[in-house]
């Protein structure tokens, strides 16, 4: 396929003073007021990644507490080291909307070496497909979402509108901040937030499955633009859900994301 342009004069967000303005790319499904948790997701990265930043160290679990629903107010964004070291590190990142805290971040951050592995230890796997093999959602007639063209997804197994586990390729269509090209963490980020949207059983019309919450454990940053979702979702009729992905680069396995679900019927009209 071929490498295609970002176009970062769009973009999720835009810097102003004090912090960060939504735009309409990252807005959600569920309601046209309310963002996607991947932009949410993505900003906070960013901030993580910016803190008190060393070389030597790099983001191996990022953790977001999506606290309250997040509106298309600017965001006003706190980042500091709470636990400081050598090998290991824990950041944390408070978003907020008009002083109230909306989302929470805890980036762990691990020291990086070049370790000889046994060859036994070294794991050697081929992603499920390439994205060029994906069926492209349709989001002609959608309005400005971020699933709709904030963010580009090629299904290789299941479908959008289709209940059930599904395998899907994601990729950045516009960047987190204008101007600014995205970083691998932040593209695994807004990623990950889509494994409960691609693979749950239920359908959109009718059902409710909001992930309040979303970690993300990475053993490798992504290569390339592109990454892979293959994802499940348990539901349970206690209206509590779980939605877990394996996460891919087009090289390989470099991670895992879960999300924890509040599932509820819609009200009808």
């Amino acid at each position: 396929m071929p490498r295609r342009k970002i176009d970062i004069t769009k973009a999720l967000f835009v810097a102003e003073r004090g912090g960060f303005r939504p735009t309409a790319f990252a807005l959600g499904p569920w309601t046209p007021e309310h963002l996607h948790g991947g932009p949410v997701a993505g900003l906070i990265a960013r901030e993580a990644q910016r803190c008190e930043p060393d070389d030597r160290l790099r983001v191996a679990r990022l953790t977001i507490e999506l606290i309250r629903p997040v509106s298309l107010a600017p965001i006003s964004v706190e980042a500091r080291l709470i636990r400081p070291g050598r090998k290991v590190q824990l950041v944390e990142v408070i978003a907020r909307q008009d002083g109230v805290e909306v989302a929470l971040g805890r980036a762990l951050r691990i020291r990086t070496a070049d370790i000889h592995l046994p060859k036994a230890a070294r794991h050697v796997e081929i992603p499920f497909a390439p994205p060029e093999s994906g069926v492209l959602m349709a989001s002609k007639g959608l309005p400005r979402t971020f699933h709709s063209e904030g963010a580009e997804l090629r299904f290789v197994e299941g479908a959008y509108e289709s209940p059930g586990p599904a395998r899907v390729w994601v990729r950045l269509r516009v960047p987190v901040l204008a101007g600014e090209r995205p970083s691998p963490l932040e593209r695994v980020a807004t990623a990950a937030d889509f494994g409960n949207g691609v693979s749950s059983p239920l359908s959109y019309g009718d059902w409710l499955f909001i992930n309040p919450d979303l970690t993300i454990h990475v053993s490798r940053l992504p290569m390339g633009e592109w990454v892979g979702l293959e994802s499940r979702t348990l539901a349970e009729p206690q209206g509590i859900g779980i939605s877990e992905s394996r996460l891919w680069d087009e090289q390989g396995p470099i991670g895992r994301s879960i999300q924890s679900l509040l599932i509820d019927r819609l009200a009808l009209d």
